[in-house]
């Protein structure tokens, strides 16, 4: 019994040598799976790092690669405006440059102008100091509000003169109208309010308001002349389209025959 527990001791250890020897290969060739698992798996883990890497060097390269072209859309945009902006510097220092010799040729014009525009004010009075005798007051004192206005500083030369054009505008105008007017005459020392008709500036009438006694003015006296009573019909009707309370018709009146001028 003894015997045989010996022998079978001996022989389980033999086996388990036996069985060691025998699987050994086996276990070897589970260790280089384990470690070829392993280092599969270390190399996935350490190409999901690399990747990670270059997803990250690749990001940080496309951030830079639109920071670059948004460097370079701003760079173009700043070329162009710093062109445009030379531009317009070079073209403010030429109207600046404009602006200062049209100061200069003002400062040349007003002192010419302005002798040029009192002259017209005498020239104008003069003018309406020999014409026909109509609106004697609004002329005149449209010639001393010009004389007034050119003593102020505070109106522009440019609206002086505008003023002094717009006088001699106004005188041409009465030229070419036929004006109605009730005013004071004047005449042999009385004054009597009657109604003027003027004709352009070739012929002024009067006419008493009670259409007794009827008048002209004689360029060639001077004077106030009164007129034959067949004449006051045709005044009347005269005065009535002056007012524009009759239709325009032909007047039967004395008119100065022009002068001759050789």
């Amino acid at each position: 019994m003894d015997f045989f527990i010996k022998w079978n001791h001996k022989s389980v250890v033999m086996f388990v040598l036996a069985s060691a020897v025998l699987f050994n290969p086996v276990l070897t060739y589970a260790e280089q799976i384990s470690q070829a698992l392993k280092i599969t798996v270390d190399t996935n883990e350490a190409a999901k790092d690399s990747q990670k890497k270059i997803d990250k060097l690749d990001e940080k390269t496309r951030q830079m690669l639109e920071a670059y072209r948004a460097t370079i859309k701003e760079t173009e945009s700043l070329r162009i405006y710093n062109k445009q902006l030379k531009e317009l510097i070079a073209s403010q220092e030429e109207e600046a440059r404009s602006l200062e010799k049209q100061m200069q040729d003002i400062e040349q014009t007003q002192r010419k102008i302005v002798p040029l525009m009192y002259r017209m004010i005498d020239t104008l009075e003069q003018f309406v100091d020999l014409d026909v005798p109509f609106l004697p007051k609004e002329r005149a004192e449209r010639i001393q509000k010009l004389r007034e206005r050119m003593r102020r500083a505070d109106i522009p030369i440019s609206e002086k003169y505008r003023q002094v054009l717009e006088a001699y505008q106004v005188e041409n105008n009465y030229g070419r109208t036929i004006e109605a007017n009730r005013s004071e005459l004047k005449m042999n020392g009385e004054t009597r309010l009657v109604d003027f008709l003027r004709i352009g500036r070739v012929a002024l009438f009067y006419q008493t308001i009670d259409s007794y006694e009827s008048g002209y003015w004689d360029h060639e006296s001077g004077t106030w002349k009164v007129l034959p009573h067949s004449y006051r019909y045709a005044l009347q009707k005269g005065l009535q389209m002056a007012r524009k309370r009759a239709a325009p018709d032909l007047l039967t009146l004395p008119i100065p025959a022009p002068k001759d001028m050789r």
